[in-house]
């Protein structure tokens, strides 16, 4: 018989010690971040410049693979820079630069020395009263229809630089990163700890511990797409677990017709189509930061209310020729979502064929008119065509004609001009075809401030009223909103005669009361009542609060998907169908579903209650795919099709945090090591006595027989 059997009993204070090792490690996997929170302050409201690539170059900025910390200098004034570029005692600086000095000639000089990591750029207000704009002098330069074989004299704006203040700073290459500063009040943090801990006092510099800031944004793709996309190739041939290091840009083109066509099939080729047309994407210097009022949103939300318009008029089914209202994007970078019509249409995988086009009407930026003058730009070299020369006559005498009675005048911009950059140019590249490019400028852009982050509702003069609620904001009709519906009115009207019409056109009226909805919605705030009624219930995550309209490489972007259902409801018809019956119109009958697009929308609110109603509607609205044919064709190098895309990267942020001097940094160090040392020999030292140390008495009352 055993007394006692089985393992011996451990002491009371392993036990103890055993469950104060458990409690240690749990709180530090619960709380093993709250020494990071305290160390560092995250700047949450940050936009980075990031990298594109196309055929031949690199563009942007990236930051090191483990980020780019510098101690922070505030930048208000030019000569601010000798400290960071000269004197100051504690390079690499991370800058903090007043929105006014971000221009050319201070970035090319931070660019060539190693004493700046990064740059942190915070908006100007009010916008620089001398103008801003990052792009090019001479915007898609070389993507156009001017050419060395083709009007050769205007080729490269050797007769009109469009944008004269295009500093160029977008298309650079720069190798630290810029973020940009959105939110005031994050702005006011990193100055203030500049004061307390950074401001070089009595013109020696400051002392540790030193307000620093740290930006990551590496990038994934570097030298050009050509490079980028072979290794992807590469990687998805040979990797198991394939790692893609850049996207193409796309998305997808929104067209529709005012007389339903089957999108599945084949126009005949004696029917005549009228293309109106605009771009839907903006840029700046700063990835998804581009509000386009002027470059884009004025004048898509112009196209949409003339497409309305035209919709109302009561004889539109009985016009001679049809009307196809078309909505590009990508259109910034070298004309992706044109020239893919323009392929499509000439590979036979569009409706209509380049034959089919009577002629085009472009709808350029329109909203800073001087006075009432809106220009017809035409093109020079296939005005010598007398064919041609006869039609595009005709259509400048009707839109002339059509502007009669209304606030718009209507001027031509000269024979001797060519054309300003626009899609039309690539359809022109592909066949002569009458066109005429209505814009608020004659020659150099009004907009002061082309693919910015200016370009903004107050850029375009949008005004309302102080104490406004979100609602009345929305309703309320701008001067701006009535001044483009007048436009609307004009290009409906014109439009109307071109297809045939021969009825009086005064009853052809653009509603500025959609315009204004359309600017409060693609420029002030997304997520308004309207908006919300007009999409389909699963969308209702893209009504995001601010409007931003970059092409970008996931698709569709939210811009796509509401110009998609804004023109549904402008131009479409409620029908009644069933829930069912509309997201599978084949099992309804007579819904002809090959001429015709089906939505069931969430609708608007039910009055006194928090429920909505939602409807079917009917509509000739279609996606087509905006993406360069030059990535169908894999000719990665190609100088006839766009070839921009967009690197991917790990994790952009950015964060504020104090840092010691190099000498605390080496002593800590050498202090963490030698307790390191210790400790291995401690443990050493306890494991080899661990039979003297924790030997375990014998319980003198256990006896075994």
């Amino acid at each position: 018989m055993a007394a006692a059997a089985g393992s011996p009993r451990l002491p009371a204070w392993c036990g103890a010690l055993r469950g104060l090792l458990l409690a240690v490690l749990a709180a530090g996997s619960c709380h093993g971040n709250s020494v990071e929170r305290k160390i560092y302050i995250p700047l949450n409201k940050t936009a980075p410049c990031v990298r594109l690539l196309n055929a031949t170059h690199q563009i942007g900025c990236q930051s090191s693979i483990s980020g780019d910390t510098g101690v922070i200098h505030v930048v208000e004034k030019e000569e601010d820079l000798n400290w960071v570029l000269a004197d100051g005692p504690h390079p690499p600086y991370m800058i903090l630069l007043d929105g006014n000095l971000f221009n050319r000639k201070v970035l090319m000089q931070l660019k060539g020395t190693s004493r700046v990591s990064g740059l942190a750029v915070s908006i100007a207000k009010p916008n620089p009263p001398q103008g801003f704009s990052p792009g090019l002098k001479c915007p898609n330069d070389g993507f156009g229809v001017y050419s060395k074989d083709y009007g050769p004299q205007y080729a490269h704006c050797n007769t009109t630089v469009w944008n004269p203040l295009g500093s160029g700073i977008s298309y650079e290459d720069f190798d630290f990163p810029i973020f940009l500063l959105e939110d005031a009040n994050e702005t006011q943090v990193i100055k203030q700890c500049y004061q307390d801990h950074n401001v070089p006092r009595d013109g020696s510099g400051p002392e540790y511990p030193l307000c620093a800031m740290q930006l990551f944004s590496h990038m994934h793709a570097v030298t050009s797409t050509v490079t980028c996309m072979r290794r992807n190739s590469i990687q998805n041939t040979f990797s198991i677990n394939p790692e893609t290091v850049c996207d193409p840009l796309l998305d997808y083109n929104v067209w529709s017709t005012l007389q339903p066509i089957n999108s599945s099939g084949k126009v005949d080729r004696e029917k005549e189509v009228i293309i109106v047309a605009t771009r839907i994407d903006s840029h700046s210097f700063f990835w998804n930061i581009a509000p386009g009022a002027e470059s884009a949103v004025s004048s898509f939300v112009t196209h949409l209310a003339a497409a309305e318009a035209l919709h109302k008029a009561s004889d539109v089914h009985l016009l001679q020729r049809n009307v196809m209202f078309t909505f590009f994007q990508g259109e910034t970078f070298d004309y992706i979502g044109s020239s893919r019509m323009v392929y499509d249409m000439e590979k036979d995988k569009f409706p209509l064929r380049l034959d089919n086009i009577h002629s085009f009407v472009e709808l350029n930026q329109v909203a800073l008119r001087n006075g009432s003058v809106l220009w017809m730009h035409t093109d020079p070299v296939s005005w010598m065509n007398e064919s041609v020369q006869t039609q595009v006559r005709n259509l400048l005498d009707i839109l002339s004609n059509s502007s009669v009675g209304a606030n718009v005048t209507l001027q031509e911009a000269g024979y001797s001009q060519p054309l300003p950059p626009s899609s039309f140019q690539r359809f022109l590249r592909a066949r002569h075809i009458p066109g005429v490019v209505l814009t608020d400028h004659q020659a150099a852009f009004q907009n002061r401030y082309y693919q910015s982050m200016y370009d903004t509702p107050e850029n375009i003069r949008m005004q309302y009223p102080e104490g406004l609620s979100p609602e009345e904001t929305l309703e309320y009709v701008t001067d701006t909103a009535k001044s483009l519906a007048e436009v609307a009115t004009v290009v409906a009207r014109a439009l109307y005669r071109l297809a045939g019409g021969a009825n009086n056109t005064s009853a052809i009226q653009a509603d500025p009361k959609t315009v204004t909805r359309m600017l409060y919605g693609f420029l002030i705030k997304m997520n308004n009542s309207w908006f919300q009624s007009i999409i389909k219930p699963d969308l209702k995550g893209i009504l995001g609060d601010v409007p931003q309209h970059y092409v970008a490489v996931s698709s569709p972007v939210n811009t796509t998907y509401l110009v998609q259902y804004v023109l549904a409801n402008l131009t479409g018809t409620v029908v009644n169908l069933t829930k069912e019956e509309c997201l599978n119109p084949d099992k309804a009958p007579n819904t002809e579903k090959e001429l015709y697009d089906y939505a069931w929308v969430q609708g608007s609110l039910d009055p006194n209650s928090t429920t909505r109603v939602p409807y079917c509607v009917r509509s000739t609205v279609h996606l087509t795919k905006a993406l360069s044919p030059a990535f169908e064709l894999r000719q990665w190098g190609s100088t006839e099709y766009s070839t921009w895309t967009e690197s991917r990267w790990k994790e952009i942020r950015a964060r504020i945090f104090l840092v010691a001097s190099k000498e605390l940094e080496i002593i800590t160090l050498v202090v963490g090591i030698a307790i390191l040392v210790f400790s291995l020999l401690a443990t050493h030292f306890i494991n080899a006595k661990a039979d003297v140390l924790f030997s375990i008495p014998r319980d003198p009352g256990a006896v075994a027989y």
